[in-house]
């Protein structure tokens, strides 16, 4: 592949109003497999360091989503150039990487075949049946004990973030999120403890059962987090609004106690 093919070849995956060139540098990088410089638009590709073009392929569609990203940046900059600051791979990053990987998948462009190595397609097999999903059934037994022993502490009269901190020496944040991966069923224990927590964290039913179907369509962890913030963008204004209000309604409220405690502890000084 030349610079025009693999440019060609990114612009029918996504395309891009914004002028970018494609550099192979001729060279090796033990450092980097390539760089996309957001001041010349540049996507400089170490064509050195790949043995394939499959290589090539997944490098060049990753600079990509930086120049795609930095496109966001300026459109939301009222088309002005953003500060250009470091490579950026949040969360958002890779889920938009993953995304454009799937479509250079479904056009021919890229493959993932485990069965090129029978050795790696069966380690995989034995990761997923022997770690994976034994943790996360673990883990949703973990989460089934300490609701259990949540309830005994009430009927006890025990605090239970007493218990949590000196009985059995858990953190509080670590504690809730296992008890609420504890709500959930065998079957989603299959996708592994993380995916479970993706999960968990959603409150209605028809939205777990979009994530657990996305994630067992091989979907990534950071696609499914952006597509399920997505969704939730697009809610209706008004139930935004009122979310919104409940919200500050809240924060007022804490505040407006905070503020009487501090009237009071003044006025006794």
């Amino acid at each position: 592949m030349d610079n025009e093919k693999i440019k060609d070849m990114l612009l029918d995956i996504a395309d891009s109003k914004l002028e970018f060139s494609v550099v192979m540098t001729g060279k090796e990088s033990k450092r980097v497999n390539g760089l996309y410089k957001p001041e010349t638009r540049e996507i400089l590709l170490h064509n050195k360091n790949f043995k394939t073009d499959n290589e090539l392929v997944y490098t060049a569609v990753h600079e990509y989503t930086h120049h795609l990203m930095n496109e966001d940046e300026i459109e939301a900059n009222g088309g002005r150039e953003p500060p250009h600051k470091g490579r950026v791979h949040n969360s958002a990053f890779w889920a938009r990487f993953h995304d454009l990987l799937e479509i250079a998948e479904k056009k021919g462009y890229y493959k993932m075949d485990l069965s090129v190595s029978p050795e790696l397609e069966e380690l995989t097999k034995e990761i997923k049946e022997k770690f994976i999903a034994p943790n996360g059934h673990l883990m949703l037994e973990f989460g089934k004990k300490l609701i259990r022993a949540h309830t005994l502490c009430e009927e006890s009269n025990i605090r239970y973030e007493d218990y949590l901190d000196r009985v059995l020496q858990l953190p509080r944040s670590t504690a809730r999120t296992v008890s609420s991966v504890g709500t959930l069923s065998d079957d989603d224990a299959e996708l592994g403890f993380d995916n479970m927590k993706i999960m968990a964290s959603m409150k209605k039913p028809d939205q777990r059962a979009k994530v657990q179907d996305a994630l067992k369509n091989g979907k990534s962890p950071d696609s499914v987090i952006a597509m399920m913030r997505k969704k939730a963008q697009t809610m209706d204004p008004r139930a935004k609004l009122e979310k919104e209000r409940a919200r500050l309604t809240k924060t007022i409220s804490e505040l407006t106690t905070r503020l009487e405690y501090v009237e009071e502890s003044l006025a006794s000084l």
